[in-house]
């Protein structure tokens, strides 16, 4: 086990910090991230082209190094022995949180097996954006990150998918969307969904429908996008486990919610018949 305290020593500058960044608009900079980014001794940016534009406009004049995913290996590396040196450093990708279908993952495992605290700098974050705007359920959610591109492997991700009954977020780019949801309506069938895109920016957008809605306008669509999907309503959802639905029903409790509308809710958001949510739940009491 490796316990982390993140404040307890602030002494400590060898510390990996992971830090948003705004994903459109500049004013979701927060000023903890801009004295974060003054303050450590480097930070390794997806792209430095993108991020020096960053850094210029609030002013931060740390070292700029590379870390993106065609060096992520030797970058880590490199940031390790920075970390080992007793300096700081601070990671971002080109928008919003890193390690978030951005580059990070690498230089966390390796930084943690080192030994050394990694502190998020919390943040803008798309996919977040997306859901709280959708008007679809919020909890429970699975976010999937970008589909695999090949037609044959995206639609056997989806086959994969189309059974679970939360909310499934996905990232797409403009020149795929058509495509892309042309498959889920195939797989999916015809559910609610909705399109964030240019999320923060002034041609920010929201296209809330049936996926069959959307795919009549969305080849007029571009920028950055964020696809929200409703969960599948049917009844073949892969199955909680009497411990599952106990823990989730008792975490709706806790919160004040009556057992009666906490077995409802359970039933709801998992796609299972609230009967037999009831019967599960009552043979564990």
């Amino acid at each position: 086990m490796k316990r982390q305290k993140s404040f307890a020593n602030q002494a400590s500058a060898n510390a990996l910090y992971v830090v948003a960044t705004p994903i459109g608009n500049l004013e979701e900079m927060t000023p903890r991230a801009i004295d974060v980014l003054k303050s450590v001794d480097v930070i390794a940016a997806e792209d430095t082209r993108n991020t020096m534009r960053l850094l210029t406009h609030f002013d931060i004049h740390t070292r700029l190094i590379s870390h993106h995913q065609h060096n992520e290996h030797t970058s880590a590396m490199g940031i390790c022995k920075l970390l080992k040196e007793g300096k700081s450093v601070a990671i971002v990708s080109d928008a919003g949180y890193p390690l978030i279908s951005d580059p990070g993952q690498i230089v966390s495992e390796m930084v943690i097996e080192a030994g050394y605290p990694i502190i998020p700098v919390s943040g803008a974050n798309a996919m977040l954006n997306a859901l709280v705007a959708s008007g679809l359920p919020t909890q429970p959610f699975l976010f999937y990150g970008f589909l695999q591109p090949q037609e044959k492997d995206q639609l056997r991700e989806l086959e994969k998918l189309k059974e679970y009954a939360m909310t499934l977020i996905f990232y797409e780019a403009p020149h795929r969307i058509y495509k892309t949801l042309d498959h889920m309506l195939q797989v999916f069938g015809d559910r609610r969904i909705c399109l964030a895109r240019e999320l923060t920016k002034v041609h920010e957008e929201f296209l809330r429908g049936t996926i069959g809605e959307i795919l009549t306008v969305c080849d007029e669509c571009k920028g950055e996008m964020v696809l929200v999907v409703e969960g599948s309503t049917a009844h073949k959802t892969p199955e909680m486990n009497r411990a599952e639905i106990q823990a989730c029903i008792d975490h709706y409790v806790a919160e004040g919610i009556s057992h009666k509308e906490a077995i409802k809710r359970v039933a709801k958001e998992n796609g299972l018949s609230k009967n037999d949510v009831y019967r599960q739940y009552h043979k564990s009491h």
